[in-house]
């Protein structure tokens, strides 16, 4: 076999193959995970980061709802404050899982 194609081969117990293989048979990963999966297990970790993506989504939602009725205020000073206000959103969440993470480490592993 040549040198260059050894480097990239896929070795599990006996079996190696080329990862560009169509052989579905020969490799099956241990976790099939998508990104589905991927974010409830974050989910799961910390509640607290869907929370505020939600919280960023609904305020750009209602941000752009309310393009319409900004009155005299220039586009950019609109999109400015709706950009602070989701990214406070998130900000937040995220001080608060900080905070309850702190909070569960060294305060209920006290008592």
């Amino acid at each position: 076999m040549n040198e260059g194609w050894s480097s990239i081969l896929i070795c599990r117990g006996e079996t190696c193959m080329h990862p560009m293989s169509t052989d579905k048979n020969a490799w099956i990963p241990e976790q099939e995970t998508s990104v589905g999966t991927k974010f409830l297990q974050k989910a799961r970790k910390s509640p607290l980061v869907p929370i505020g993506m939600m919280g960023f989504v609904a305020v750009t939602a209602y941000g752009f709802y309310r393009l319409k009725e900004r009155g005299s205020m220039k586009m950019s000073v609109h999109l400015i404050h709706t950009r602070i206000a989701a990214q406070a959103c998130v900000v937040g969440a995220v001080t608060l899982g900080a905070v309850y993470s702190m909070y569960k480490e060294y305060f209920l592993k006290q008592k």
